[in-house]
């Protein structure tokens, strides 16, 4: 099967600093893949680069076939890239409904946006319940339930997830990741994450990133009852 996503031995910098050396993954329609490693690993600059917010130094970034180089963010959005970001970045003054909408600006979702919010409120319910209210006054599972929502709402057919658990109760994180294991498998998940035991049992592969590299890859299977792993990253 052709990967939907191909990531070949990219070079990314923040200014002059590099932060990432030789990156390269694929990632094949329908899969559910992780990117582990501690804070600073430069997980998160690995979604800048396959979302064209940081064009890559070196290498090569295509998505479906299609390269990336030189395309703007918003125009990778329209090719059926979503980003839920680290932080979750809701627009706190606007209602939650407002946000859901801002999520389906891509051409290919606005004429399906009523069908999408049904969708959405039906995976979250409690969006539904406070749909009026300001983004600002939900909670923080609530508001990262409302930038996986507005995500959705593009339509896509790659999710990124930066950072899910952070800054959530154990609950509330188990509760998301089993949403999001009930997506339908025509959707392809990358997820990156510090919660290292929680992203291996959602995910199908996983690849280690450490001090800008990749040093490890596999099945999430085997890395989860890998010794090296268990010590590194669950204190096991």
């Amino acid at each position: 099967m052709a990967a939907l996503l191909e990531v070949a031995h990219v070079d990314l910098f923040h200014g002059e600093t590099q932060v990432l050396w030789d990156i390269s993954l694929s990632i094949a329609p329908g899969e559910r893949v992780a990117i582990l490693g501690s804070n600073g690993a430069g997980k998160s600059s690995f979604l800048a680069g396959v979302t064209a917010a940081i064009p890559p130094a070196a290498g090569e970034i295509r998505f479906d076939g299609q390269t990336l180089a030189g395309k703007r963010p918003h125009a990778v959005t329209g090719l059926g890239i979503a980003l839920v970001p680290e932080g979750r970045r809701v627009y706190k003054d606007m209602s939650v409904r407002e946000n859901l909408e801002m999520g389906a600006f891509p051409k290919s979702a606005r004429g399906r946006l009523k069908q999408s919010l049904e969708y959405v409120i039906q995976l979250f319910p409690i969006l539904g319940q406070r749909r009026d209210q300001p983004a600002g006054t939900l909670s923080g599972g609530e508001q990262q339930m409302l930038a996986i929502g507005r995500a959705l709402m593009s339509r896509p057919r790659l999710l990124l997830v930066d950072e899910l658990s952070l800054g959530l109760a154990p609950m509330i994180t188990k509760s998301i990741y089993r949403t999001l294991s009930e997506l339908g498998s025509g959707l392809t998940i990358l997820l990156v994450e510090q919660n290292v035991e929680q992203a291996l049992n959602f995910s199908q592969r996983a690849y280690i990133l450490e001090s800008g590299r990749i040093t490890r890859s596999g099945r999430s299977a085997d890395l989860l009852q890998d010794a090296d792993i268990r010590r590194a990253y669950l204190g096991i």
